[in-house]
């Protein structure tokens, strides 16, 4: 881990190891109370709770009953928590709100499961209710959220920690600059960056085109073609290639989408000083996004959960963690799979993952230096 500086900050970490005394979610519980979680709550606050409800066939979200405790302890500061998240700008189950209540609620995310918090999508019904907040940054003037994130009076984020085909990995910031975005928002970020087909791979299957929602790709002599100038940049062809026929052009323009995630994620959280809260589940570590309609084995072996009031440090230290671990045989990773070898430039050699969490520090999201403070289970004496 980091080394132990004055200006460390403090993340907290809980394992899986539970017993007849101590359940999983009480020993969550326990952990995100020892971290501070009600000190950022105040009575009657509408308390936004950020997560990802999972793409219908992706199984590798966060358990509801994690998420249900965590509601429950929010409602011992008598605040008044609801669940969220932004419509994706890719055609998936969640493009619009309709579809992404119905998905959650597939995926066990109801009224009555949560403990009758409500879910309010973030962004509206199409992604098109946004708030724009002043940063005035390198890449962005103003950032595009979704309203009802901008109108919280605090946010407690939730996230994944998995791998991501555009950023290396994601996290808690990842959940914060992409998650929270409308889908103008979306699109500014991922605006720069444009795919390219390996012609001698593609099969013609026309998958990519037909959920293509920028109508950029057509199918020429039997092989799929991108109009650049149509097209938004969202990745989802990659995601849909059967053949990985589809690639991002690996140059200049990942760093900018990346440093313009960490510009959204600070519009998040402008004005919110002292009333956010990060947690992040380092479990179930798929390689790629949860947006995806299905998700592949885990690299490496569940972890547990980290806490935070910092969203820099807590995702280093998920990535630290990940990193120590041996890789999982059977998985997807064929290289970096030693103890203390880089997982995420294993499974996406040409993304530098660090510099989201580089830029995020510099513009003054949080520190990566930070100490471990680690909750054990109870045990009986």
């Amino acid at each position: 881990m980091t080394k132990n500086l004055s200006n460390e900050s403090k993340v907290y970490f809980t394992d899986f190891k539970a017993n007849s005394r101590e359940n999983l979610p009480d020993k969550l519980q326990r952990m995100i109370e020892t971290a501070g979680i009600l000190d950022v709550l105040d009575k009657k606050d509408l308390t936004a709770i950020k997560l990802h409800f999972g793409e219908k066939g992706n199984v590798a979200f966060i358990r509801p009953p994690y998420i249900r405790r965590i509601i429950q302890t929010v409602r011992k500061a008598e605040a008044l928590p609801f669940l969220t998240d932004a419509n994706t700008l890719y055609a998936g189950t969640r493009s619009n709100t309709v579809s992404h209540i119905q998905t959650a609620v597939e995926n066990g995310f109801s009224y009555s499961s949560m403990d009758g918090a409500p879910i309010i999508i973030a962004d509206g019904l199409r992604g098109k209710s946004e708030t724009d907040v002043e940063i005035n940054q390198k890449h962005c003037r103003y950032v595009h959220i979704g309203s009802e994130i901008v109108s919280a009076d605090a946010l407690i984020s939730v996230a994944h920690v998995k791998g991501h085909e555009l950023s290396g990995f994601g996290g808690t910031l990842k959940n914060l600059g992409m998650g929270c975005a409308s889908r103008k928002g979306k699109l500014e970020q991922h605006s720069n960056v444009s795919p390219t087909i390996k012609k001698k791979n593609c099969i013609g299957c026309g998958n990519c085109a037909e959920h293509c929602p920028g109508n950029a790709i057509s199918l020429e002599d039997k092989k799929a073609s991108i109009n650049t100038e149509d097209c938004i940049g969202c990745g989802e062809c990659i995601l849909r290639c059967p053949t990985g026929s589809v690639n991002i052009r690996w140059n200049q323009t990942i760093p900018v989408f990346l440093e313009k995630m960490m510009e959204y994620s600070l519009g998040v959280l402008k004005n919110k000083e002292g009333k956010c809260f990060f947690i992040n589940f380092v479990t179930d570590i798929s390689p790629a996004c949860d947006c995806m309609s299905y998700n592949d084995r885990p690299i490496v072996g569940d972890i547990g959960v980290l806490a935070s009031n910092d969203p820099v440090a807590i995702d280093q230290a998920a990535v630290d963690l990940i990193n120590a671990e041996a890789a999982l045989p059977g998985t997807c990773l064929k290289k970096n799979i030693q103890p203390g070898e880089d997982k995420f430039k294993g499974l996406y050699p040409d993304v530098n993952w660090e510099i989201q969490l580089e830029y995020a520090e510099k513009i003054g999201l949080g520190n990566r230096q930070y100490t471990l403070e680690k909750v054990k289970t109870l045990t009986w004496k």
